[in-house]
């Protein structure tokens, strides 16, 4: 039995060998990819050590007996944590942040599903592709350009003005990017202008994976279209969308960077001060490094936790989860 056991051992480590050698370029091409993921995404995790640190300087070398020597931030190194938690911004970025991501969650992540099935159902192929070009067309533009063409066409006698007062909307031009109570509906609908296409480029796929004699049956049976998207086309891309809401929660602290960046100014700050904005502003304006690093850390440990969590409520739910 044992001598058996031995023989059945050493033909899986044969066989393990055999196909390495056989998927050998394949072996290669992935080897690069974790080497990728190695330097750009592991190593530059040592530098988290700065978050700990009482004040550290940017000349300071991460990889020297300087920075390893360096004195450590009080509190048991979690000084620039407290910090932050008792800033007085604390809540107003927490509040932003939370608000905007719920927001996109409630609002711009539906509504690319809702498109995909909207697109799926149009007969005329050229028509399809027509608006598949334009839906996508904003997503190659970057936030700078774009955020420059929404300055322009929210300012007093920008686009959007003249058509609300030309239709009776308003009686006479306002720059909405002056006044913080537009400034979520103004990051809400632009995100939705420029990633609506895109986003739904992969329920698109989902949906165009489902085998057409389901559909053929539903008909026979004289299902009508909304009785085959309710009964077929939704639970079959259901775990697609259950893997991209996951992802969607695990991301609920980012709140998307740049395009805020480039449509945040003093005069709407109060309600487009974010937690990306709070920890550029301190860390490039203030030179807050230790500080800075430690609130990113936060976001980041936080995130974690959401995407655990959102993993572990799906898995239970579908049984569709990412691990």
């Amino acid at each position: 039995m044992k001598n058996k056991q031995l023989t059945e051992t050493a033909l899986k480590k044969k066989s393990f060998w055999v196909r390495l050698h056989e998927e050998k370029y394949l072996q290669v091409m992935a080897l690069l990819g974790v080497a990728w993921m190695i330097v750009f995404n592991y190593i530059p995790m040592y530098g988290i050590l700065i978050a700990f640190k009482k004040n550290f300087k940017i000349t300071t070398p991460l990889f020297s007996w300087k920075f390893l020597t360096s004195p450590w931030a009080a509190a048991g190194g979690f000084q620039n944590f407290i910090t932050f938690f008792k800033d007085e911004e604390f809540w107003n970025v927490m509040l932003n942040t939370i608000g905007i991501s719920l927001l996109k969650l409630f609002i711009n992540f539906p509504l690319p599903i809702i498109f995909a099935l909207l697109l799926n159902e149009v007969k005329s192929q050229k028509f399809k592709k027509a608006i598949q070009t334009i839906s996508y067309l904003p997503h190659f533009l970057s936030w700078v350009v774009l955020g420059g063409i929404l300055t322009t066409w929210l300012g007093e006698t920008g686009l959007i003005n003249d058509l609300l007062v030309k239709f009776g909307f308003l009686e006479k031009g306002v720059t909405f990017l002056a006044y913080p109570k537009y400034f979520w509906g103004i990051v809400i609908v632009s995100d939705l202008w420029k990633e609506l296409g895109w986003s739904a480029i992969i329920y698109l796929a989902a949906i165009s994976g489902i085998d057409q004699e389901m559909y053929e049956a539903a008909r026979v049976d004289g299902a009508s279209r909304w009785k085959q998207i309710w009964a077929i086309t939704l639970p079959s891309i259901a775990s697609t969308i259950t893997i991209m809401f996951i992802l969607q929660v695990g991301g609920l602290l980012n709140s998307n960077f740049d395009q805020i960046l480039v449509l945040n100014n003093p005069l709407n700050n109060p309600r487009s001060n974010v937690i990306d904005i709070y920890t550029y502003t301190t860390a490039m304006r203030g030179m807050r490094y230790s500080f800075s690093t430690a609130i990113g850390l936060f976001k980041s440990v936080i995130g974690f936790g959401l995407l655990f969590m959102a993993n572990q409520i799906t898995k239970k739910l579908n049984d569709t989860s990412l691990f």
